[in-house]
């Protein structure tokens, strides 16, 4: 099936049709178990209440990783395991993720042996999957792969390898998989009920945010993926219910490659919160984070905090030669971290594990708290695997460790623009073959054109300017501004394809230009 909504719509309206399995939530944890149904021959819906991946899993350090941190805190499960995801999600989308090397500078000669034994140990963890070796570097070395370290009192540095991707063209990549598989999905489906008999779920109900019309949903069994939403999943469920979650903030700030001009990342390894910060180039821009900051509310929207932004021009000033400023960001954004609630009082966000639980109601409700990206393929395993324990037909054993995610092409490019389309590149030049105009930038410094919103409009399930522009293309996270200039441009695209009128044009253009404000400082 090709993906668009008219094409889904058409799905649930299908009369007496029970799903095996509807899930609630379309980040990376809800897709990564839709994936996991469809492959295991589950007749299965996910439902996302705005944009896949608007929420945090679009808003990461675009880090595929183990997590360096995890070790120190001594969460050796969690690092082995995301180890191997890291490796697999390489070798399933290598269109998407990078190796990318970084290095740890040192400014005390004990600490480049401190770090080389503890990066060795990192990479022995990974096995086979392993991404390269660490190596301890002199101050030469360091300098020659980032000329743009503070030079006063560097001993050397570390390096070690992640690796890096695009969070939101990820997600993507897996709703198009899904598909293919026989999945149904559908964005801007709010979930504003679970319906039950006797005691236990037997659907949902939902209303359609474009058109308003209300839709109710049999299915055999339903998972709450909705990240930092889900105790509102909950509370539908059980109204009492205690909060399973607490959220924290983080923060990125986006800057041009003069700050860090070669292909190496930093990590700096220690802030004086305790954390770790990282600076790491992306889509020839540097994204540099992160924080972590306790909220006491969800929200689709965050905002950056004013000490999160000097918090980290502050740090990255410490390590940089040239320390950036307030006027050098081209975008801030900020994401919110579903973390399981701790059990013991007074305990840091920073402390909390990444690691998920996977709880069921009385009523049956699944409901996945916690996790990370790199583990969103084991979370669906795990996720799949309770529900499967209780439908009543056989499920197939999991296949996603080997399983190509949509565009699988190796040998990227990074000079092509469209290689992270992978595969569907080749596709997107046959429009302009038909097209020439097609070929026309939108951005030539964010090298985007027109062609790329015809495709997402055509087969990404573009609904939106802010889709295209914020998660079909990166040019809200990249450049807020230049983003701004290319909405008008955009939005009339957009409306010829989808078929709306001048009135609804204007609308999107001034509802981006308002959302965009909010990425600049």
């Amino acid at each position: 099936m090709v993906m668009r909504r008219e094409n889904m719509i058409s799905e649930i309206q299908k009369p007496n049709i029970v799903w095996d399995l509807v899930i609630i939530g379309g980040g990376a944890s809800g897709l990564g178990a839709a994936v996991e149904a469809a492959t295991r021959g589950m007749k299965t819906l996910l439902l996302e209440q705005d944009d896949f991946t608007k929420g945090t899993s679009s808003r990461s350090t675009k880090l595929v990783h183990g997590g360096v941190r995890y070790l120190s805190q001594g969460n050796i499960s969690l690092v082995f395991q995301a180890l191997r995801e890291r490796g697999l999600m390489r070798q399933n989308a290598p269109h998407l993720v990078e190796i990318q090397p970084f290095i740890i500078p040192t400014y005390k000669w004990w600490l480049k042996l401190y770090y080389t034994l503890g990066l060795t140990v990192y990479n022995l963890m990974a096995g086979r999957l392993g991404l390269g070796r660490s190596l301890a570097y002199s101050k030469k070395e360091s300098l020659k792969y980032i000329p743009t370290l503070r030079k006063e009192h560097l001993t050397g540095g570390v390096v070690y390898y992640d690796g890096q991707f695009d969070d939101a063209r990820y997600g993507i990549n897996l709703c198009q998989t899904f598909v293919e598989y026989g999945g149904t999905a559908i964005n801007y489906m709010k979930v504003i009920g679970l319906n039950k008999e006797g005691g236990k779920i037997t659907g949902v109900s939902t209303v359609d945010e474009e058109t308003g019309k209300r839709f109710d949903i049999n299915a055999k069994r339903v998972i709450n993926a909705t990240g930092v939403f889900v105790d509102d999943i909950i509370k539908m469920d059980r109204p009492d219910s205690r909060d399973l979650i607490c959220v924290s903030q983080g923060v990125h700030l986006v800057f041009d490659k003069k700050f860090l001009p070669k292909e190496s990342a930093i990590l700096i390894p220690k802030t004086v919160d305790g954390r770790i910060l990282f600076v790491v180039p992306w889509y020839n821009k540097v994204v540099i984070g992160t924080t972590d900051v306790q909220k006491e509310t969800a929200e689709l929207e965050p905002r950056a905090l004013d000490e999160e932004v000097d918090f980290i021009l502050e740090t990255a000033g410490r390590f940089l030669s040239a320390a950036p400023k307030r006027s050098d960001v081209k975008s801030v954004f900020a994401g919110l971290r579903s973390l399981a609630a701790p059990t013991k009082a007074g305990k840091k966000t920073k402390e909390i594990s990444r690691g998920h639980k996977i709880y069921t109601s009385k009523s049956g409700l699944v409901t996945i708290v916690g996790g990370k990206w790199t583990t969103y393929r084991q979370i669906g395993e795990d996720v799949v695997d309770v529900v499967s324990k209780v439908l009543s037909f056989p499920i197939k054993k999991s296949v996603t460790r080997d399983l190509p995610i949509h565009g699988w092409k190796t040998n990227r490019d990074l000079n092509d623009a469209l290689s992270f389309y992978g595969s569907d590149a080749e596709n997107i030049l046959a429009l302009i073959e038909d097209d020439k105009d097609l070929a026309s930038y939108l951005s030539q410094d964010l090298g985007i054109i027109k062609a790329q919103v015809i495709w997402a409009a055509r087969n990404e399930m573009a609904r939106t300017v802010e889709d295209v522009l914020a998660r079909r293309t990166r040019a809200l996270f990249l450049d807020a501004k230049e983003s701004v200039r290319m909405a008008p441009e955009v939005a009339q695209i957009l409306a010829k394809e989808l078929d709306f009128d001048i009135k609804w044009e204007e609308n999107q253009v001034e509802k981006f230009k308002v959302l965009a404000s909010g990425y600049m400082l």
